[in-house]
C-alpha cells in the first residue's frame, strides 16, 4: 500500500476537492480551543484516499511533525479548522517524528498506529497482555486499513457538506429594433379664388335748364369765347394679387417609452435533501450507489 503526498498523487488535486485545500488549516484538540499545530500536508494511498494529515506541532512541540490518521481528525471547513480526536501532549511526544526523507512503509505506519491504538478486550488473533486485557496482532501481508477502522474511518467526520443546487430564472432585457418611422414633407398645389372689390370712375354729362333761363344778361356777363375746354381725370381700381408665405403649424417629432410587464414561464430544477430516519442509507432506500467520499 504505497503512500505519497497528495500533490504527488495528483498535481491538480485542488480542483478534485473543489478548492477546499486542507493545507494550512489550524489543528485544535477536539472540544477545546487549544491549538496544537498546523496541517503541513496530506498523505494518500494508491487509490487517492486520505490516510494521514502531516501536522506540524510547533505550538506544542517545537520543530516536530507527526502523522495524524484521518479517522482521528474532524475537519471543519467552515471554521477552517481540524480537530484532533483523543490526543494528549504526552501521546504526541511519543509519536514517531515525520521528516521529509521518512519512508512511509508498513513498519513506520505500525509505529504511528501504535501511538493511537486503544487495546480492546476481545479481538480475533489476540494475544494476552500484562494487564489481563488482550491486544490484536497484525500481519504485514494481510493488513488492511479496515483493521484499524477507528483510525481511518472517513464516515466519522462531523464536517460532511452537501451542496444543494437549484435553477433560477434570470430575467434580462435586450434592446431590439422593431420598426422605423420616416417623416418628411411635400408641396401640394390648389387653385383658389379671391374676390377683390374695385372702384372705377366714369363721367356723366348732363344738360339741364337753369332757373334763370331766358333772362337778359349784361354784355359783361355774356362772354363769348371759342375753344373753351373742360378736362376731368378718370380713375379706376385694379386688383393687385400676390402670394405671401405664412407659418401654418409646427410638427414636433419625439419618442415616448411605453412600459409594460412581460411574464415568462419556464421549468426549473431544484435539489432537495433526502434523509432516512430509519437507519438505512440513502443507497439502500433508493437502490442507487453513491460514489464513496475520499475524505
Amino acid at each position: 500500500m504505497p503512500l505519497q503526498k497528495i500533490s504527488e498523487f495528483d498535481t491538480d488535486y485542488r480542483n478534485a476537492i473543489q478548492g477546499n485545500d486542507i493545507k494550512g488549516m489550524d489543528v485544535y484538540v477536539q472540544g477545546t480551543d487549544e491549538k496544537i499545530g498546523t496541517v503541513n500536508d496530506v498523505v494518500v494511498d494508491d487509490q487517492g484516499a486520505f490516510r494521514y494529515l502531516i501536522v506540524d506541532l510547533g505550538f506544542w512541540i517545537f520543530g516536530k511533525k507527526v502523522l495524524l490518521p484521518v479517522g482521528k481528525s474532524r475537519i471543519d471547513s467552515r471554521a477552517n479548522r481540524v480537530y484532533a480526536v483523543g490526543i494528549a501532549k504526552e501521546q504526541a511526544e511519543n509519536l514517531p517524528e515525520y521528516q521529509e526523507h521518512t519512508a512511509l512503509d508498513y513498519d513506520y505506519e505500525e509505529r504511528v498506529r501504535g501511538g493511537y491504538r486503544t487495546p480492546s478486550v476481545e479481538s480475533s488473533g489476540a494475544v494476552a497482555s500484562t494487564d489481563g486485557r488482550t491486544a490484536p496482532t497484525y500481519d504485514r501481508n494481510n493488513y488492511t486499513y479496515a483493521d484499524d477502522a477507528d483510525l481511518y474511518d472517513v464516515n466519522a467526520h462531523e464536517d460532511q457538506t452537501f451542496k444543494l443546487y437549484e435553477e433560477r430564472l434570470v430575467a434580462n432585457k435586450q434592446r431590439r429594433k422593431t420598426g422605423e418611422v420616416t417623416i418628411g414633407k411635400h408641396v401640394e398645389t390648389d387653385t383658389v379664388r379671391v374676390s377683390v372689390p374695385v372702384e372705377r370712375e366714369r363721367v356723366v354729362i348732363e344738360r339741364v335748364t337753369p332757373q334763370d333761363a331766358g333772362e337778359v344778361v349784361s354784355p359783361q356777363t355774356a362772354n363769348f369765347r371759342e375753344g373753351e375746354v373742360a378736362r376731368m381725370e378718370i380713375y379706376q381700381e385694379v386688383a393687385d394679387v400676390h402670394k405671401e408665405a405664412f407659418l401654418r403649424e409646427e410638427v414636433r417629432v419625439q419618442k415616448v417609452v411605453d412600459k409594460e410587464t412581460v411574464e415568462v414561464e419556464d421549468t426549473i430544477r431544484r435539489e432537495e435533501l433526502d434523509v432516512d430516519a430509519d437507519g438505512r442509507t440513502i443507497e439502500e432506500t433508493t437502490g442507487n450507489k453513491l460514489p464513496k467520499d475520499r475524505i
